[in-house]
């Protein structure tokens, strides 16, 4: 009798499904998602200081006595360089959140897990994405001057 296919990370480890590793996942599950919390934190500051700096670079330019700049666009270059790194940073951490997962909820990780159907869904991803076309608005305002 042939014996059943074996796992590509079964290989590795073996995989039981006890009340530990249940919890073991949930716990790793979790961490996952604070992950991609803690990454769209940091795209959200970088985003809200590269949208910051540009008005307050040109209301700089406005005080009395200030010697005007050297280089005038310098402050719009680098607050346009901080809302892409931050727009950046959303789809890398996105990416990564996906993959880890999809890896989490497959093979032998699915009896794991538990899961009945489908994927297991949290509003994580959903914010993330919003907050990219937060970004990608305020890299079209701020050359525009929108606002």
């Amino acid at each position: 009798m042939a014996e059943p296919p074996i796992e590509p990370h079964a290989e590795r480890f073996p995989v039981r499904v006890t009340a530990d590793s249940h919890f073991a996942w949930l716990r790793t599950r979790a961490r996952v998602e604070r992950t991609l919390m803690s990454w769209i934190r940091t795209a959200v500051s970088l985003i809200g200081f590269g949208f910051t700096i540009v008005p307050f670079f040109q209301r700089m330019e406005d005080l009395p006595g200030a010697n005007p700049a050297r280089h005038p666009f310098v402050a719009q270059y680098v607050g346009l360089a901080l809302i892409s790194c931050g727009i950046l940073t959303l789809v890398i951490s996105i990416w990564q959140y996906e993959w880890t997962v999809r890896y989490l909820q497959s093979g032998c990780f699915a009896a794991v897990a538990g899961l009945r159907e489908g994927r297991m869904r949290t509003p994580t991803v959903s914010v993330a994405v919003l907050l990219i076309l937060i970004g990608v608005f305020a890299f079209v305002a701020v050359p525009l001057r929108l606002l």
